[in-house]
C-alpha cells in the first residue's frame, strides 16, 4: 500500500526539511501553478513563491502539443527530459511539486514524474494557499538551479489509450472512472471540448468525491469513496476526465487508497472525440 508520507508532505513537515542543516542540499520544489482558462501560472510565480522553487509550465514543459492525442497528451520523453534537467530536477533527488491550491496541475506534475521514472516525489498538500496560511516565508527570486542529471524512462506508470478505456469501460470486472462533473457526464453541458457525453460504461465519480479545496480524506475514506463508486480490490481500475489533469489527481488519490496500479487515460475525453467513430453515451448511468 503506497504510504501517505511518500506521496503527500505538509508545509510544516516541508519547511522544516529545507530548514535542517543539511539544507544545502533541500528538496527540488517545482511550482507547476497553472489555470485552465486564464493567464499562465508565470505570473503568480513571480509574485511569490516558495523560496528555490522554479516555475515549470504544465502545458509547455509537461505535457505534449494539444491535437488528436488530447489537450493534454504525454509529453516527448527527450523534451520533458530536457524541461526537468533544467528545472534541477536529479536522479533520484526527491522533488516536491505545488500548485495554487486545487491540486490538480500539482497531481499531473507527480504523475508525470512517477510515469517519467521519477519515483521520489511529493505533492505539497493544500498547495500555494497552504503554505501561505502557515505564515511561512515567500520568495521573488528566481533561482537559476544547477542543471540536473535525471534521465527520463517512461512507462513507470500504468497508461490507457482510447482501446483499452474502452475495454474497462466495458468489462465485467473492473471499472472506468469519469472524474467531470456529472452534468458533462451525462451530456447535459460540454464546456470545452466538441462533443458531450461519456465513454460507454464509464462510472461517474466527480472530483469532489474523493478532494476538497486541493486536500485529501483519509486512505480509509478514499477506500469507501472508491468502492461505491464500482472500484474492486484487485480488479482494473482507470480513470479519465476532459484532457488528463483532473483524472491524474484521481490517480494519486487512487495511490493513497493503495492502489498504485490505477492507470490514467492520458488523452481522456478530448482525446476520445478526435475520433467521430467512437461511440459516446449520454444519461445518467453508466450502461453496464
Amino acid at each position: 500500500m503506497s504510504g501517505t508520507e511518500d506521496l503527500l508532505v505538509e508545509p510544516d513537515r516541508l519547511a522544516a526539511e529545507l530548514d535542517r542543516a543539511d539544507r544545502a542540499d533541500p528538496p527540488t520544489l517545482l511550482d507547476v501553478r497553472w489555470r485552465l482558462a486564464g493567464p499562465p501560472g508565470r505570473e503568480d510565480y513571480l509574485a511569490g513563491h516558495l523560496p528555490g522553487a522554479v516555475f515549470v509550465d504544465l502545458d509547455t514543459e509537461l505535457c505534449g502539443r494539444p491535437g488528436a492525442a488530447g489537450r493534454h497528451p504525454l509529453p516527448d520523453p527527450a523534451a520533458l527530459q530536457a524541461a526537468l534537467r533544467a528545472a534541477g530536477v536529479r536522479a533520484g533527488h526527491p522533488v516536491v511539486v505545488y500548485d495554487g491550491g486545487d491540486g490538480m496541475s500539482a497531481a499531473r506534475a507527480w504523475w508525470t514524474l512517477r510515469w517519467a521514472g521519477h519515483r521520489a516525489v511529493r505533492v505539497l498538500h493544500g498547495g500555494f494557499p497552504a503554505w501561505v496560511a502557515a505564515g511561512l516565508p515567500l520568495s521573488t527570486e528566481a533561482p537559476a538551479p544547477t542543471p540536473g542529471d535525471v534521465t527520463v524512462a517512461p512507462g513507470e506508470l500504468p497508461v490507457l489509450d482510447a482501446g483499452e478505456a474502452a475495454r474497462l469501460a466495458a468489462a465485467d470486472t473492473g471499472v472506468l472512472l469519469d472524474v467531470r462533473a456529472a452534468p458533462r457526464y451525462r451530456g447535459e453541458t460540454e464546456p470545452i471540448d466538441p462533443v458531450a457525453g461519456h465513454i460507454p460504461g464509464a462510472a461517474n465519480l466527480p472530483a469532489p468525491g474523493y478532494v476538497a479545496e486541493g486536500r485529501f480524506p483519509t486512505a480509509e475514506a478514499l477506500r469507501e469513496r472508491f468502492a461505491a463508486a464500482g472500484v474492486a480490490e484487485g480488479a482494473p481500475v482507470g480513470a479519465y476526465c476532459g484532457s488528463g489533469v483532473t483524472a491524474a489527481q484521481a490517480v494519486l488519490a487512487l495511490h493513497l487508497a493503495g492502489r498504485p496500479d490505477a492507470a490514467l487515460y492520458v488523452g481522456s475525453w478530448s482525446n476520445w472525440v478526435a475520433d467521430p467513430d467512437r461511440p459516446v453515451a449520454t444519461g445518467e448511468t453508466s450502461g453496464r
